[in-house]
């Protein structure tokens, strides 16, 4: 199968760089966008050459028994990322202190903080959640519609939120829910049931092929 990393939705860009790559140990990248008027296509085929990146999986593991390192591109739009896992490999050199670890500093894209925590078992897990400054514009927001709205319109504005529900995602909407209740209790006012808020994530299909169809990631 062709090397595929142009995701064609939000969605599709934080499942793909979560689930299938930073879960997977790829915890180091790099971030960047494409300048308006310069050509992605030439900036992709550019990167893909210089790191070798369109290599069958099983070309990867070989390299990972040997030690190497295994990288990957992704990009939406303007907005790349190259992500590494441990080991040699060029890309550390070229990027030297650009590359950042995942454990560390989040990526923010549209709104997501994407990076990596160590859970309960110790391991470290992928961490998709709400970025704290847009987080804090939501609170603000809800806490302003919370008593001049009714249950109905709040349910609505609840499920317009366009964050897929990760476990984090989904803490912070509790959050949310729980601040808008109080004030409503306060007021006297109906509270708004838990059913307002979406609860499981929908997988997406984060590539298309050259026909259009959409497709899963490696």
């Amino acid at each position: 199968m062709a090397y595929r990393w142009v995701a064609t939705s939000v969605a599709g860009f934080v499942q793909q760089l979560a689930v299938s790559y930073i879960a997977h140990g790829y915890l180091f990248y790099v971030a960047g966008r494409i300048p308006e008027g310069k050509d992605p296509a030439r900036t992709d085929a550019k990167l893909i050459a210089q790191y070798g990146l369109d290599v069958s999986k099983w070309t990867r593991a070989r390299q990972r028994k040997r030690g190497q390192a295994s990288v990957q591109y992704l990009r939406h739009a303007r907005f790349f990322v190259l992500l590494a896992t441990r080991g040699e490999h060029p890309f550390f050199a070229a990027e030297g202190k650009r590359i950042r670890d995942f454990r560390r500093q989040p990526l923010y894209f549209h709104g997501y903080s994407i990076g990596c925590r160590k859970g309960r078992d110790g391991k470290w897990h992928a961490s998709v959640r709400i970025e704290r400054e847009r987080f804090g514009e939501l609170k603000r927001r809800f806490a302003a519609l919370a008593v001049h709205h009714s249950v109905e319109e709040l349910c609505q504005e609840f499920r317009r939120l366009a964050f897929e529900p990760y476990a984090p995602v989904r803490d912070q909407l509790r959050i949310l829910l729980r601040a808008v209740n109080r004030r409503r209790a306060v007021a006297g006012l109906e509270p708004v049931p838990r059913e307002a808020l979406r609860w499981r994530r929908r997988a997406v299909q984060p590539f298309a092929d050259s026909s259009g169809f959409a497709l899963f990631g490696n």
